[in-house]
C-alpha cells in the first residue's frame, strides 16, 4: 500500500496537493529488494525513478562507490528523462522498499493532470540541478563524498 502522505515529503512532489497525489497514486508502483540486489545496473536500460521508503543503496560508477542514498532520497531520474542506459549501478545496502514512477506512468500523468505533471517535471529539474552542482563541487575538490 502506497502512502501518498509519505511521498509528499519528497522534493519531487513539492507543491503537489493531497488530491493530486490521490489521482496519480494508481500510476505508481512499489518494489522490494534484499541487500545485495541491484534495482539498476550500469549500462542496462532503466525507465523508472525510485523513491526510497526504507533502506539504503550504494551508487557505483565503474565499481567505485560514489554515493550512499537513504530513506527520502531518489535515484533513476536521469534515465527516466533521457531514456539512455543506466549511468551507474545501484545496489541495495540493506533491505529496500521503494515506490516507482515509470516513464510510461509519467506520460500518463501528463494526460491525466497537466498541472501535476508540470510540477513534478519542474521539481525533477530542480533535483537534477542540485545534483549537478554537487558533482561540479566534487570535480573541483570543493566537497567530500557523503
Amino acid at each position: 500500500m502506497i502512502d501518498v502522505n509519505a511521498l509528499q515529503k519528497y522534493s519531487l512532489f513539492g507543491g503537489v496537493t493531497s488530491e493530486q497525489m490521490e489521482r496519480i497514486k494508481p500510476l505508481l508502483g512499489s518494489e522490494h529488494f534484499e541487500a545485495g540486489e541491484c534495482p539498476q545496473i550500469e549500462g542496462q536500460p532503466n525507465d523508472k525513478i525510485y523513491f526510497i521508503l526504507s533502506g539504503e543503496v550504494d551508487i557505483f560508477k565503474r565499481e567505485v562507490v560514489i554515493a550512499r542514498l537513504k530513506e527520502g532520497e531518489t535515484f533513476g531520474e536521469m534515465e527516466l528523462l533521457d531514456i539512455m542506459p543506466s549511468i551507474a549501478t545501484v545496489q541495495a545496502a540493506t533491505s529496500l522498499e521503494v515506490v516507482t514512477i515509470s516513464n510510461r506512468a509519467l506520460y500518463d500523468i501528463s494526460k491525466l493532470d497537466l498541472k501535476t505533471f508540470s510540477m513534478v517535471v519542474m521539481n525533477l529539474a530542480r533535483d537534477l540541478s542540485r545534483r549537478l552542482r554537487r558533482m561540479d563541487e566534487l570535480a573541483c575538490g570543493e566537497a567530500k563524498i557523503t
